[in-house]
């Protein structure tokens, strides 16, 4: 049997893992001479990167004296491929970061920490008994212990202002006649009907811990609280009401549909609060529970994803503006500052992320980072004074960071990841160019490790999805399906452009390519790569093409119009505009960009579509999809690749079971990574195909 390179890697890390287990590690084995690791097992290998961890929810304690967080391991044995999740606490010291501690383990992940309000309890989420259930532990140590017991799984999740309550949104059940059916195989489906909700639900903390407690529904009726895309919902401070965001049902595609409404704790009487054609969203309330925070947008709402910061009175009534921010995007609103008198919120900021309070009086904005950090994930403190954060840039990994809000001086609470592999970090620096019409562009460059200057090297060009997405300053090591990294340690040169049309720059640069994707931003990405070769980096002759999503129809396109790149990688691509637009969970997303439904402007469908583009094809293509991918259905796939194969360009075609839109499973991952470098190792660096790159191996259709 021959094996390929990235499965024989994937063999080495199930017996590191093997080894891991204590005693394996003095398992004898046989003698043998030690052998020179290969360049490509060197230095920033796709297994390196894997090893990054990923910080997530920060949470800082009611005290002040210590941050809890969440933190991913990417587990690969013989028998999982999963990322395992836990709860970690780290104190927060004048002296400096000390090591954080793990405060859950086993084989089940905990993730969103949360501090009770009193400080007594630290709550989570886990599926140890099957469903996601809220679990509470005692903030000094002790054994974790089921709070809920619930049918089909906690999602979002909110302490009581007070603490002796809980709240959170929960997916309905199927009904009993439905789940007979089920059962029975007798379960035909009507597209549409027996739409799934998500409804508030209730828990009382019990006076006797360790008990597990019987939920109090708080919502009903026929819309879906803490929908995918818009959501939120937040206590009053008195704890009598939650304000919550709903759409019709669960459908991504409902998000215009947004509004807010407010539920009575006791009661349970619903009253409609914000109601408009505009999408209203993430309600906060004021310290004093007088007023509201929300976002609204543009109207009727675009898939630009426009939105501002308004203000109502919580009873009602006609809202008001706030300041309109740098991006006037879809932000993310973190609450109100200690005294009630401006808001925080988060928003990127060409390639960097701002953290900035707006004043509740209609003030402009006053910026709070401005340093050159990219931040992922941020809360408030309880008392709204502090804000905890995790933070990255370039060449440091994420960790966790603390500041006032009166005071912005970001100090460390954690300490820098020990086990980074110790390997030199490419340098990565944000270039400017103009594009189509004189438009300013803005991307990152990442030169080869070791690059000498004055010496050409190979070029990937990666495109972001989206289309409104946005390339940052995150770390250059971080896990991906373009494991940027490792192509720098190949010897890749790495642009990551943000077009017209990506977040980050203002409304009007965000809606540039509104009817006329493969158009100015196709101009902006090209000229990009020559501003590249110009400045005497890239080899015009040694140039290649990757994206996912959007990113994987830019890279569709780019090779319909230039044979200039010698390999291409299309990620779970939209490649032809009219039967994505029938297929997938959002049928409003093209018609929105494209100007109208394809029967109203099918010529831009077709013209902008790259599988009708296919006979002026010739570069060697790399098609990679998620088999359940509601989002981009994997039929876009097949439809280039088989257009591509009956016309003879070389190509293959990787589908990827169990996976949706993004990659998630660390193996499957992996896999990419591993056939991106090798793909263009072989297309773009002339290097011999790896033994079985024909794609025949063990398990393949």
């Amino acid at each position: 049997m021959i094996v390929q390179p990235y499965r024989l890697a994937l063999a080495l890390a199930c017996v590191v893992a093997v080894l891991s287990i204590p005693g394996a590690a003095f398992a004898e084995a046989p003698e043998s001479d030690p052998q020179e690791p290969s360049e490509a097992e060197t230095g920033w290998t796709p297994e390196a990167i894997q090893g990054v961890k990923v910080m997530i929810n920060p949470r800082l304690s009611p005290d002040g004296t210590r941050v809890a967080f969440a933190m991913d391991e990417r587990i690969m044995t013989a028998s999982k491929s999963e990322t395992l999740t836990h709860i970690w606490t780290a104190a927060v010291s004048a002296d400096g970061p000390e090591s954080p501690v793990q405060f859950t383990f086993g084989d089940d992940s905990a993730r969103a920490p949360q501090w009770s309000p009193d400080g007594r309890w630290l709550a989570f989420t886990s599926r140890r008994s099957g469903k996601s259930n809220l679990w509470l532990m005692a903030v000094d140590g002790g054994e974790s212990w089921r709070l809920t017991d619930v049918a089909t799984g906690v999602g979002t999740y909110a302490f009581s202002p007070d603490g002796s309550a809980i709240a959170f949104a929960m997916n309905e059940e199927r009904s009993k006649e439905r789940s007979n059916a089920r059962k029975a195989k007798d379960d035909a489906r009507v597209v549409g009907a027996h739409p799934r909700r998500s409804h508030l639900w209730m828990v009382t903390l019990p006076d006797t811990p360790g008990s597990t407690v019987k939920a109090k529904r708080l919502t009903e009726g026929e819309f879906t609280v803490a929908p995918r895309i818009v959501a939120g919902f937040d206590w009053a401070p008195d704890g009598s009401a939650i304000a919550f965001t709903h759409t019709p049902d669960a459908r991504a595609d409902l998000w215009p549909q947004a509004d807010i409404s407010v539920v009575d704790v006791e009661s349970g009487e619903i009253r409609p609060l914000l109601t408009t054609s505009a999408v209203e969203a993430s309600p906060k309330y004021s310290p004093d529970g007088n007023s509201l925070v929300f976002q609204r947008s543009d109207d009727p709402p675009t898939w630009g994803f426009t939105a501002d910061f308004w203000i109502v009175d919580a009873e009602g009534g006609e809202p008001r503006p706030l300041a309109a921010t740098h991006d006037s995007f879809f932000s993310t609103l973190l609450g109100f500052t200690k005294g009630g008198d401006e808001v925080i919120y988060m928003e990127t900021e060409g390639t960097l992320s701002r953290v900035a309070a707006l004043p509740v009086d209609g003030g402009p904005a006053r910026i709070l980072e401005t340093g050159r950090r990219f931040i992922s994930s941020a809360a408030l403190s309880k008392d709204g004074s502090q804000i905890v954060m995790v933070a990255e840039d370039v060449g440091d990994p994420q960790r966790v960071l603390l500041a006032g809000v009166d005071d912005f001086a970001p100090r460390p609470v954690s300490p820098a990841q020990a086990d980074l592999p110790d390997h030199p970090l490419p340098l990565t620096e944000v270039i400017t160019w103009k594009g189509p019409g004189g438009l300013d562009v803005e991307g990152l460059l990442t030169y080869p490790v070791g690059y000498t200057e004055g010496e050409r090297h190979p070029l990937v060009l990666v495109i972001h999805g989206g289309p409104a997405g946005n390339f940052n300053q995150r770390f250059i090591g971080s896990s991906g399906v373009f494991p940027l990294a490792a192509f720098a340690q190949r010897g890749f040169a790495v642009l990551r452009p943000n077009p017209r049309g990506s977040a980050g720059y203002g409304r009007e640069f965000r809606y540039a390519n509104y009817e006329d994707w493969g158009g100015g931003d196709y101009g902006d990405l090209m000229a990009g790569v020559d501003d590249v070769i110009e400045r005497g980096i890239a080899d015009p002759e040694r140039l290649g093409v990757m994206g996912w999503s959007y990113g994987g129809f830019m890279t569709a396109w780019i090779i319909t119009q230039t044979d200039r790149f010698k390999a291409a990688t299309i990620g779970a691509a939209v490649t032809h505009l009219q039967s994505f637009s029938a297929t997938t969970d959002v049928p409003g997303f093209i018609p929105d960009y494209m100007g109208g439904e394809w029967w109203e402007a099918p010529e831009i469908y077709r013209q902008r579509s790259p599988l009708l583009h296919a006979d002026k094809v010739t570069t060697p293509a790399l098609i990679l999809h998620g088999e359940r991918d509601n989002r981009v259905p994997v039929s876009q796939g097949h439809e280039l690749h088989h257009a591509l194969e009956r016309r003879g360009v070389e190509t293959q075609m990787v589908v990827y079971p169990r996976t949706g839109h993004g990659l998630r499973e660390p193996k499957l991952r992996l896999d990419a990574m591993h056939r991106n470098l090798d793909w263009f190792a072989r297309h773009v660096l002339g290097e011999a195909p790896s033994p079985g790159d024909d794609g025949t191996k063990a398990g393949e259709d």
